[in-house]
């Protein structure tokens, strides 16, 4: 049954700003009649319409989700303060843009959470819904609560408020969930029953069915099951083949400005690189590329359903993809005379090459961007990012002498064992570029980016404390008296915001009392600068007897249990504290895919291999070693698997790197 709010909702739209935020109506927007049979899924980006409309991972599910003949899915997003305040004085609740339906009229509402300060979204959203905040509160009328993404490899700040938490990627999770609720609700079980049925349910994290102890420093001692159908340790879900997911095939096109408003194609998922600072890159392990012809029948039929021009190619690191200049080769060579723009984002300088560059300049020419994170080279062996000035250098010039202006570089600092001429050495790599471009182009230019460093769990780094904000102001000072007069402008992320999504990065379940204090205290929106406020989050961290220090700037040690330990993406702690000593001594750790397993654990402890296009390394993707691995030949278009088994332990690996 419809439950349509629209008649509602569009008196309220000519006096909030942006009022296209709530309409729908998007190009290849999926209109699906639900029935009782279906179970139905609010697909919930906690974030403004512009920001969460491009979501790739909520684009798939709800492409997913709605192929099924037992499932129908909507899209919500949260209302901005203007609409969120009129909502409430008009007694409006929460609704898809879909069909203007009501959120408690869903069976699950499912949000993703890519960042850590969006939690006090998720109170919005749910006290919005009418949905109570708590699990504990919730009965068998009320929709199941569900969370996913990658701020959730620690879900335990959000425990009380969530049903469930699936922990990695969500495909084929979803289809089992739906199965889970569609089997309860047609035996009439308990509410605590279905969370029974969702805890078996590989990588699904039920936190109502486990306790946290504490020792009486205050740090966690356990976090145990306390029903037998909660497994002791949540091991996250893993898609072993995109191939078999070619989604979404027909994207949504929106109605109004929305950011990176682009044809989007996951080209592969994971990344092996090794950075010691990236928690995407360690939980997405093993790599699992698409084959290239399904990458390029993905970009030809989504330009011709969406009308798009420009195209991207998304992963954590495109020009990693193994054969990329014959992919990004092919995907220009069939859009003809259609003067499509191509752009591979989160660019590695040492897999960039000139090749790449005059492929996706063939067209228009947008600007480029770069990560080096770090300012000098011993920097980025503690981060085990292995990108040398020369590969940097060779990389601009190579973008430049294609005819590229614009440069944009990111970096890191609060980094561990940084100094200040590591600092400063950011300063001097923009100038060198700037200097580099004007040998090629007039009006060459150079952005570096420059945000504080946040410790995220399942990395090496998890061990560290982070910077204090006015640690890291001092640093950004550094940064601007180094940088006047230059043509290589500075650009800086707030230093108080790092602290609060460290809260959130590594904090327990007491902090689900301190994210409602902020949210009560009007502390929506805390990603954007003009709402976010530091003071917010002190206040309820003192409110609820917590210390910032002791849970965002203090160093552990070895033994420490961490709130997080009950998840795992598949990494050992062995080779998580392996890597963190070797980061202090500036050590580093090749790319997996085209050397011998370092026995990380998630290959072999999950059973999966690497699945690559090509078994030859791209440029810099074996980082220097010059390894070719035999297979078959580049381009083909069959995937190859790259097989995990270790040559050696992981205590031989470390001792001779």
């Amino acid at each position: 049954m419809s439950h349509t709010l629209w008649p509602s909702v569009e008196p309220l739209l000519p006096g909030v700003a942006r009022p296209a935020r709530y309409i729908g109506g998007e190009g290849n927007m999926i209109r699906k009649e639900p029935s009782p049979e279906m179970v139905r899924w609010l697909l919930v980006f906690p974030d403004a319409y512009e920001i969460g409309l491009p979501n790739l991972g909520l684009q798939i599910l709800y492409e997913l989700l709605n192929d099924r003949p037992d499932a129908q899915a909507e899209r919500a997003y949260a209302p901005w303060p203007d609409m969120g305040a009129a909502m409430r004085a008009a007694g409006v609740p929460l609704f898809s843009v879909d069909r203007h339906d009501r959120a408690d009229a869903f069976d699950v509402v499912a949000f993703t959470f890519p960042a850590e300060l969006l939690y006090t979204n998720l109170l919005e959203c749910l006290d919005l819904a009418r949905i109570p905040l708590r699990s504990a509160d919730r009965g068998p009328d009320s929709p199941l609560v569900v969370a996913g993404g990658h701020a959730v490899m620690n879900p335990e700040p959000i425990a009380e408020f969530v049903d469930a938490v699936v922990i990695g990627d969500g495909e084929d999770a979803v289809v089992d969930i739906t199965a889970a609720v569609k089997q309860w609700r047609s035996g009439g079980g308990t509410r605590h029953e279905l969370m029974t049925a969702l805890a078996r349910i590989d990588g699904v994290y039920v936190p109502s069915l486990y306790d946290v102890s504490y020792n009486r420093d205050g740090t966690v001692a356990a976090v145990e099951p306390n029903h037998p159908a909660a497994p002791e340790r949540v091991d996250a879900r893993k898609l072993a083949d995109l191939a078999d997911m070619p989604y979404p095939r027909r994207p949504l096109v929106p109605l109004t400005e929305v950011v990176h408003d682009r044809l989007n194609v996951e080209v592969f998922r994971g990344c092996t690189r090794g950075c010691r600072f990236c928690q995407a890159g360690m939980i997405t392990r093993p790599v699992r590329e698409r084959p290239p012809e399904q990458i390029r029948r993905m970009v030809r039929d989504g330009l011709e359903s969406s009308g798009y021009e420009d195209v991207s190619l998304l992963s954590l690191s495109s020009a990693d993809y193994s054969d990329a200049e014959g992919l990004v080769r092919g995907i220009m060579d069939d859009c003809g005379d259609r003067r499509i723009s191509l752009s591979l984002p989160s660019l590695r300088v040492d897999a960039f090459g000139v090749g790449i560059a005059s492929e996706v300049s063939r067209v228009k020419k947008t600007g480029l961007t770069f990560a080096p994170e770090a300012g000098t080279w011993r920097m980025r062996r503690v981060v085990n990012k292995l990108i040398s000035e020369d590969d940097l250098y060779a990389a601009v010039e190579a973008a430049y002498a294609n005819g590229w202006k614009r440069m944009k570089l990111y970096f890191m600092i609060g980094l561990p064992t940084e100094t200040d001429e590591d600092v400063l050495g950011i300063a001097e790599l923009g100038r060198n570029v700037v200097e580099i471009g004007k040998r090629h182009v007039k009006g060459a230019s150079a952005t570096m980016s420059v945000g504080g460093f946040v410790p995220k769990a399942h990395t090496p780094f998890q061990w560290f404390g982070q910077d204090q904000p006015d640690a890291l102001a001092r640093k950004i000072a550094l940064l601007k008296d180094a940088t006047r007069r230059t043509r290589a402008q500075l650009r800086w992320h707030d230093p108080s915001a790092t602290t609060a999504e460290g809260l959130m990065s590594r904090g327990d379940r007491r902090l689900g009392p301190v994210i409602e204090h902020v949210w009560r205290a009007g502390g929506v929106f805390q990603e954007w600068g003009e709402h976010f406020s530091l003071d917010l989050w002190r206040a309820g961290m003192h409110a609820h007897g917590l210390d910032i220090e002791s849970t965002v700037h203090r160093t552990r040690d070895d033994q420490e249990v961490f709130p997080w330990e009950h998840v795992s993406a598949g990494l050992r702690r062995e080779f998580l504290w392996d890597e963190w000593q070797e980061a202090l001594a500036a050590n580093v750790l090749e790319d997996c895919r085209w050397t011998p397993c370092y026995d990380c654990g998630v290959c072999t402890d999950f059973g999966i291999e690497h699945l690559v296009a090509s078994a030859t390394p791209p440029a810099g993707g074996s980082q220097g070693t010059g390894q070719h691995l035999p297979g078959a030949a580049s381009g083909t278009g069959t995937p190859v698997r790259l097989s995990a088994k270790p040559t050696q332990t992981h205590e031989v690996a470390t001792a001779t790197r």
